[in-house]
């Protein structure tokens, strides 16, 4: 009998531990390969990973949400989560900067910020600047332009900006200021025509990462925040469009 349940105890498998990451959906294709090297390192480690808007993540995490990481696409939600307690300000890590491309599937566009009044444009898809860093930073750049007044009534407002880039992409909008990330990934690579935006003609997107207070128990977190500052990490940034700030 003893050495039955020997057996049974050395027979059962290893529990695995479960990382809940709230990421900004400008990480959609980048994620997983971000994962895929984590997890050579912590082979135990499953994922669970919630893509959306950085603002819609704030408000879950500051009500409690379940997530033990905040990959965010400013600093401004990480730092505010902190300052009420929800998340770990030691914990606070940028590890990517942003870059915002215009991008359209019409031949007939001109990808040029100061050509979006045009007739010709109906539609132009952002993502919602009430929540969405990449949709404030759309705006921004509009405004430097000066033509914010002019097409606000065009605007089509995506919930974060992977549904701004599906906007282009089905057609329902003739032109989209979406992360440049989205468009270096292979399902939209060689899609359509983009421009790169200047990485002056908004403020910075300086997107952070923190570990919640919710995932502070969990050992993953803190290693998973220190592991975007590693060279294999930030290379995998930069690969998938990213620039990257000073590590901290």
């Amino acid at each position: 009998m003893l050495r039955l349940l020997c057996f049974l105890l050395f027979a059962l498998p290893v529990h695995a531990q479960t990382l809940r990451i709230a990421a900004a959906s400008d990480l959609a294709y980048c994620i997983e390969d971000l994962n895929a090297v984590f997890k050579q390192s912590q082979p135990s480690a499953e994922f669970k990973v919630s893509l959306g808007s950085s603002g819609n993540f704030y408000t879950q995490i500051a009500a409690g949400g379940p997530f033990d990481v905040f990959l965010s696409a400013d600093q401004a939600y990480p730092k505010q989560l902190a300052a009420s307690g929800a998340a770990e300000l030691s914990t606070l890590k940028p590890y990517a900067i942003g870059r915002l491309a215009l991008w359209t599937m019409q031949p007939n566009v001109v990808l040029d910020l100061a050509r979006l009044g045009d007739a010709g444009i109906k539609r132009i898809a952002i993502a919602n600047p009430d929540h969405a860093p990449y949709g404030q930073a759309a705006r921004a750049a509009m405004q430097q332009a000066g033509v914010w007044d002019t097409v606000s009534p065009k605007l089509v407002l995506g919930n974060n900006i992977a549904q701004a880039a599906q906007f282009v992409q089905t057609g329902n909008a003739d032109v989209g200021l979406v992360a440049y990330s989205l468009l270096k990934s292979p399902a939209l690579s060689g899609v359509g025509r983009s421009l790169l935006l200047p990485a002056q003609s908004h403020p910075p997107l300086i997107q952070a990462a923190i570990v919640t207070r919710y995932g502070k128990g969990n050992p993953l977190a803190v290693s998973y925040v220190g592991f975007l500052q590693s060279n294999t990490a930030r290379s995998t940034l930069q690969r998938c469009g990213f620039d990257l700030p000073e590590r901290h």
